[in-house]
């Protein structure tokens, strides 16, 4: 196995902590915007400077459709719609839950076995999301649940993308953001209110939160986890985004004031732990689910 250079470690941790950034990025913006507004407002920016410049051909356009709107519209609107109901930490990690749910969704629909390794791994992830679910510091059983159909969304688009032909990574991120406009229009027209007072109103914590969410997570981040996965083996890179989580929690409670309860250390310790060991296998490396489309927060 290849070894990583010191610089791509500093990249990777660049890369997480920019993740991790972006939830708290998000619970800024989602104070002064209504959430399907700063997603409508994120994916227009991010389709203006992707799409120009990454043409697809037009057999690919109705599978882009498709991916719109379980990646872009039910991944992305349910997690900001769960952010409401969480905190930033718990949110960053529930949503981790769409790893071992593509990993199943795969041995189900693709037929690829599941090691014993794996299945050991997604239960524990699974016990994990029962434990946080039980935190006192979540008030509502409606953000746990509203992240983990969010983290659906995410699994099933890995799943149509495995069957699909290959697709450039930021072609995806950028037409993908395109055909998820009308969806994300529509739906905020019909549930929310006054967005055009909210839009002129926002202040820095609005624009933040979209401008950061596009450009330092979608394109930046992203440019960068594209460009190590070409370089290094797919099980060798991954587990680092499992960093994620656990910096988005720090920071929640460092930037926000979050609190940190037994509860939630535990359970989110299952469950990133749960993931560990399900990904940290060659598994990952044989299917290359996860090389060909994880794109997320």
């Amino acid at each position: 196995m290849k070894k990583l250079t010191f610089q791509d470690v500093l990249i990777l941790l660049v890369i997480v902590s920019g993740w991790a950034f972006n939830v708290i990025a998000m619970k800024f913006g989602l104070m002064e915007l209504p959430p399907l507004l700063m997603l409508l407002l994120r994916f227009i920016i991010v389709a203006a400077v992707l799409v120009p410049f990454h043409p697809l051909p037009r057999q690919q356009m109705p599978l882009l459709c498709l991916l719109a709107f379980t990646f872009g519209f039910v991944h992305f609107a349910l997690l900001l719609f769960g952010m409401q109901y969480t905190d930033a930490g718990s949110a960053a990690v529930l949503v981790q839950m769409g790893t071992p749910m593509a990993m199943v969704l795969a041995a189900v629909w693709l037929r690829e076995k599941l090691a014993m390794r794996q299945i050991i791994g997604v239960g524990a992830a699974v016990a994990g999301v029962m434990v946080l679910s039980g935190s006192p510091s979540l008030l509502s059983w409606h953000g746990p649940a509203l992240l983990l159909v969010s983290a659906s969304g995410w699994a099933c688009t890995n799943i149509l993308i495995k069957r699909s032909p290959p697709i450039a990574p930021l072609a995806m991120t950028g037409w993908l953001s395109l055909f998820a406009i009308p969806w994300v229009l529509l739906s905020s027209l019909l549930t929310e209110h006054h967005q055009l007072h909210s839009l002129l109103s926002a202040g820095w914590r609005g624009w933040l939160g979209v401008l950061y969410s596009a450009f330092g997570s979608s394109l930046l981040a992203y440019s960068l986890w594209y460009w190590l996965l070409k370089k290094y083996p797919v099980n060798q890179i991954l587990p680092w985004s499992l960093l994620s989580p656990a910096l988005a929690m720090l920071m929640g409670v460092a930037i926000l004031g979050e609190k940190l309860d037994e509860g939630k250390l535990w359970g989110a310790g299952l469950i990133v732990s749960g993931i560990f060991i399900a990904v940290a296998h060659p598994w990952l490396l044989r299917h290359n689910l996860w090389r060909k489309g994880k794109t997320s927060l």
